[in-house]
């Protein structure tokens, strides 16, 4: 059946569809959340990046901040969340192209993967932790490396700088080293090795 619009009318109809969201997967994190009693987080609450570094010209107003709105943030942690729908993020494993228009899909999806990448980047100079993950990784079978990961990125239990002991620091530089990384959360020890990320 032909189009009863044109080509530029059909595209102004589009462009008024505002999404809802992917609420059918951020439901299903949120189940996982609540399942395993993690709490703290809040979802869509807006967050700043920085400013772009190009400057207003005179006469011109001041560009607004940019902000972004992940799908859940953990604001005490400073950890944001993103749960990537397969399509329109272009899972590697799941993703499928469409047959009809591939070219402009195959554009689409690069956009939408290049503005994650954007994001996660001003996101991580801002001193926040992000987390991608994929619709995939919420079914049955990957649910316990989720969760698993997910606790990793909030810290898991919390160690006192007091009461750990570093053995195997030989110098004061190697100690101080170790204690930035503790102050900011980000020390993991494994088979007894100091592991920075």
């Amino acid at each position: 059946m032909p189009d009863v619009f044109t080509p530029a009318k059909r595209s102004a109809v589009m462009s008024l569809i505002r999404s809802t969201g992917n609420a059918a997967t951020e439901l299903r994190l949120m189940a996982l959340l609540r399942a395993g009693k993690i709490t703290g987080w809040r979802r869509h609450l807006s967050l700043p990046l920085p400013p772009p570094k190009a400057k207003a010209r005179a006469g011109e107003k001041k560009p607004r901040k940019p902000r972004v709105r992940p799908d859940f943030v953990f604001r005490q942690q400073r950890l944001a969340v993103f749960v990537d729908g397969c399509f329109w993020h272009g899972c590697p494993r799941h993703a499928t192209r469409p047959r009809q228009n591939r070219q402009f899909w195959d554009e689409k999806i690069a956009r939408n993967r290049q503005r994650d990448r954007h994001v996660t980047r001003a996101l991580r100079q801002s001193g926040w932790t992000v987390l991608r993950l994929w619709e995939c990784a919420l079914t049955k079978k990957q649910q316990p490396r989720t969760m698993s990961r997910l606790r990793r990125a909030l810290g898991g239990p919390k160690i006192q700088i007091t009461k750990l002991v570093i053995p195997f620091a030989t110098s004061s530089a190697t100690l101080q080293h170790h204690e930035c990384c503790l102050s900011r959360q980000e020390m993991r020890v494994h088979l007894g090795r100091h592991v920075c990320r």
